[in-house]
């Protein structure tokens, strides 16, 4: 059935009571909108009446920290180890946001949280005095406090802070959706609806402590990547993102004018050629980690802003290549994770298991379809054989043989690829940029790297041979004039720069963001990237 009809057609058949369940649910939304803009009305007034009587936060401009909240709750911090008289004679501070409240007659007890952690504080009518009591009691949540006072421990043994001093350092407008936690800590409300996470990450981060824990360790993964490469002998290097030919993959490029140079420019689809360019320049060992734009479709694997990194070995091949990725990921799950061994989706995965098995693609069909290789020697046979047994996907749509053997192992194999996985020997169609297989000109010296069904990494043995380069290109080409608009374009200034010698070399990228996935266990790409693309609001449901 065609999207596009299901909302009328649903509309049609619809029954009174869902459209009466509707009906609630809007106005419940209205209502939740008035409250919240009641609330900011109540919080400006709030910061009003504090300017009217000189107190304005927002001139404040630093705040000395003696401790972050982790470091005063730690068992092992040297203050705990001090009698209570010495304990009462400290001064330490910490600052955060507000972000729970128990008012407790001439008592309030508060947490403080900042990037470390959170922290419990105390306060007592007695000892700030009624008129800073009462303005400690009518902070509201989200508020950013500074607090001065001595540690000590309550009754049940929780590490909190009595406050002796407190200010205001910025104050919250808008109520921040925190929920409710129950006796069992679980906690009810707050923000669960998963596109507003997406589109309000700051929110997403500051009430759901489950994506700041994803998104932290993706940046961790990025830096374990980093280390493990600039060990390694790798410099990182930049290459420019605005390009006149967008190449080194397959994907339709943004388009973007230069208005100086009045010239349109691409956003780089990949960091291949430039990179190339560097080892053709001398440089033997080096790597990019950068964005990458692809004018394609959102889904759960697909952004069209994404982080990659890609890295050339001169005098390397692919079987070292496979080496480095092995050892790579292993060593990034072990810094990262604290194990090679992973829960990914259901599935154990010991990366550690070593080698990874190699599996050539035709191979691959032919254990899961019946397709034999040598039925993979021709379009018209490949599409007769997938007639045979009843291919899902519209045949008609295929034009070239690499592109139909590369969709016949997306659907058929790689949802089988569970364990750690290299799969080899890819048609050379689709892999313009990679040697041909010696004993089989039809295949490339490539692999991609599948891991819990993902395919994480994709490496050659890296074409230098430039008139072979060239012819690949002219196919593209012809390609691209027969309607595959991902085709790859014709670039003669790389072409050029291989005509001056291009040395042996290995090549990977791998998606970061798809890594990620993997190693946080993490069910969609958006989980793993802090702002994701997403469709622009409408204008009624913006606020």
């Amino acid at each position: 059935m065609n999207d596009e009809r299901k909302p009328l057609i649903a509309a049609e058949e619809e029954s009174a009571s869902t459209t009466a369940s509707r009906a609630e649910d809007a106005t419940s939304a209205t209502q939740e909108e008035q409250e919240r803009t009641e609330e900011t009305a109540r919080r400006l007034a709030k910061l009003q009446a504090l300017r009217a009587e000189g107190l304005d936060p927002f001139l404040i401009e630093r705040y000395v920290r003696t401790h972050t909240a982790s470091e005063l709750t730690a068992e092992t911090a040297v203050h705990w180890t001090l009698p209570d008289e010495q304990r009462e004679q400290m001064e330490v501070s910490v600052a955060g946001r507000l972000t729970a409240q128990r008012v407790k007659g001439k008592v309030i007890f508060a947490d403080i949280r900042d990037q470390s952690g959170r922290i419990q504080v105390y306060a007592r009518r007695d000892d700030l005095g009624e008129v800073a009591f009462e303005r400690f009691k009518d902070l509201d949540l989200g508020d950013f406090v500074g607090i001065k006072g001595y540690p000590f421990k309550t009754r049940t043994g929780e590490p909190t802070i009595h406050v002796r001093e407190f200010t205001l350092l910025a104050k919250s407008l808008r109520p921040i959706p925190f929920g409710k936690q129950d006796a069992e800590g679980v906690v009810h409300g707050g923000l669960s609806d998963r596109e507003e996470r997406y589109r309000r990450r700051y929110l997403d981060l500051l009430v759901n402590p489950s994506s700041r824990e994803v998104l932290t360790k993706r940046c961790k993964i990025v830096s374990a990547m980093r280390r493990y490469l600039d060990a390694r002998g790798f410099l990182e290097v930049e290459t420019p993102v605005l390009q006149l030919v967008a190449g080194g993959a397959a994907a339709r490029p943004f388009i973007t004018h230069h208005n100086a140079l009045n010239h349109d420019f691409k956003l780089r689809i990949s960091l291949e050629l430039y990179l190339k360019r560097l080892i053709i320049g001398g440089y033997e060992k080096v790597y990019e980690i950068g964005r990458v734009f692809r004018n394609e479709g959102i889904s759960t694997r697909h952004n069209p802003e994404f982080t990659l990194m890609e890295l050339y070995q001169a005098y390397a091949n692919l079987e070292d290549i496979m080496e480095l990725v092995e050892d790579m990921y292993v060593a990034i799950a072990t810094e990262v994770n604290g194990s090679p061994q992973l829960e990914v989706f259901g599935h154990s995965i010991n990366l550690a298991q070593r080698p990874w098995p190699r599996l050539p693609i035709l191979e691959g069909i032919y254990e899961n379809t019946g397709i034999r290789p040598e039925e993979l020697t021709s379009l018209d046979s490949a599409k007769a054989a997938c007639r045979r047994i009843g291919v899902t996907f519209d045949l008609d749509k295929e034009t070239n043989l690499g592109g139909l053997i590369e969709k016949l192992h997306e659907q058929y194999t790689q949802p089988k690829l569970i364990q750690p996985t290299f799969i080899t020997d890819f048609p050379i169609e689709t892999s313009p940029l990679a040697k041909r297989k010696p004993d089989n000109p039809a295949l490339t010296r490539r692999f991609e790297i599948y891991i819990a069904t993902q395919e994480l990494g994709n490496a050659f043995s890296e074409l230098n041979d430039p008139l072979d380069q060239r012819a690949r290109f002219e196919a593209q080409v012809r390609q691209r004039a027969a309607g595959d608009e991902e085709a790859h374009p014709m670039d003669e200034e790389f072409l050029e720069a291989m005509e001056y010698g291009m040395p042996p070399t290995g090549g990977l990228g791998v998606g970061i963001d798809r890594l990620a996935m993997v190693l946080t266990g993490a069910e969609s790409i958006r989980d793993v990237i802090f702002f994701p693309a997403m469709r622009p609001e409408k204008p009624h449901t913006q606020r």
